[in-house]
């Protein structure tokens, strides 16, 4: 007799896995003003900290498409577990030995974006692969893990701060790299499937030739923009709008938006076998709008900061959304199709935070101004949603006719 595979295992893995991508997400942000005054790094400097940690990981995104199937799901997700893990550790020690404390950082966090990128690639697949009744429930609940982890190392790191000193934040480095260094045992033992058998799985090139994968690109895009315009500026919308000391904002900014987001996923993955996904999205992102036209438009600034911690909510579905529903469309897309979706959606998730920026600056430093530009991208979503049902309607009335 057989022995029964413990995907539960797989699925544990998985959840801890997007905690430590939340770890490698947010944990260096915090310690942006400790990095210029340690080791004396322009802010200039300090800024090009986020965009070495997203440009590395679209490069794996893409390089991901070619190599991940030849080397397999198991040692590429181990992999990403040890990169996250040892690039955590090094950047308490690597900006102290090399010629270059700000060279020490950017190696550091080269390797935990590396270690990123693979999990935002391969976790999604894995967790499809797997034999479980609700996908649309399950894949929604496992996303929701990178919205705990995130408000775990915001929460978690603003007490260490508070109870021993922001001068140890090495020793707290050193403990988040512990996440990912303990899972790695847990990817090691855990049964892991091939979402499509050796052969059968489409190239990059096949899918970039399929008219309806460039609408799974377009919703990416729209998801990772809307994500991460918001995130990104949390806190400073909070501070700016409520004028609250930088802690205060972001515990209410990003924890809040977190938090909502986190809700979402799980409220959808509790319900998802009642609920029709497109039409969840599409009011979703009509939800999205109106709250980035509160945040940016309302003269009340609690009202603005509802509207923020409100558009987590919206977002929520999004990203999980999106590649449960390329999963369906293209059932054969295998592993090139989510490096594919998670370029799309870390793409999407560069432009929008800079935009927001951009605009923001032309405007005389007005943070409203780019919060209301970016809701252009949940409206580009809700029309792309709006093409896919009626396309949807229009394929099953022609099935009907042809019947």
């Amino acid at each position: 007799m057989a022995e029964q595979k413990n995907y539960k295992k797989t699925l544990t893995a998985c959840y801890l896995g997007f905690v430590t991508q939340a770890i490698s997400a947010n944990f260096a942000p915090l310690l942006f003003l400790t990095f210029k005054d340690a080791y004396g790094i322009s802010l200039e400097k300090v800024a090009m900290i986020p965009m070495v940690f997203f440009l590395s990981q679209i490069i794996i995104d893409f390089a991901a498409t070619k190599f991940a199937d030849r080397i397999g799901y198991r040692t590429c997700v181990v992999a990403s577990q040890v990169l996250s893990s040892v690039g955590l550790a090094s950047m308490a020690f690597l900006p102290e030995i090399m010629p270059s404390p700000f060279a020490g950082i950017l190696v550091s966090v080269v390797l935990y974006a590396v270690g990123s990128g693979l999990i935002e690639v391969l976790l999604s697949p894995i967790v499809e692969a797997c034999p479980f009744e609700n996908k649309d429930g399950v894949m929604s609940l496992l996303h929701s893990f990178y919205c705990w982890g995130a408000m775990g190392v915001i929460i978690g790191s603003a007490l260490f701060f508070r109870l021993f000193g922001i001068e140890n934040w090495k020793i707290l480095t050193l403990i988040w790299a512990l996440i990912p260094l303990c899972n790695t045992f847990n990817f090691i033992g855990c049964p892991i499937e091939r979402l499509v058998e050796d052969g059968k799985s489409m190239s990059a090139g096949e899918l970039l030739k399929t008219p309806m994968f460039w609408l799974m690109i377009v919703l990416m895009i729209c998801s990772g923009s809307s994500e991460l315009s918001m995130s990104q500026w949390a806190s400073a919308f909070t501070e700016s709008a409520l004028g609250v000391p930088k802690v205060i904002g972001d515990l209410a900014g990003p924890c809040l938006f977190a938090l909502f987001m986190g809700i979402s996923r799980v409220l959808y993955g509790k319900h998802s076998e009642k609920l029709d996904l497109s039409r969840v999205m599409l009011m979703s992102g009509v939800l999205c709008v109106g709250c980035y036209l509160l945040a940016s438009l309302s003269p009340v600034p609690i009202l603005g900061l509802l509207g923020c911690a409100v558009c987590g909510f919206s977002v929520g579905i999004m990203w999980p959304g999106s590649l449960r529903i390329s999963s369906q469309r293209c059932p054969k897309g295998g592993t090139a199709m989510f490096a594919l979706l998670a370029l799309a959606g870390d793409l999407g998730g560069t432009l929008g935070p800079a935009m927001v920026g951009s605009i923001s600056e032309r405007a005389g430093d007005d943070l409203k101004a780019g919060l209301l530009s970016a809701a252009g991208f949940p409206i580009l979503l809700v029309i792309a949603l709006t093409v896919l049902l009626f396309a949807g309607t229009k394929k099953k009335n022609g099935t009907a006719e042809d019947k």
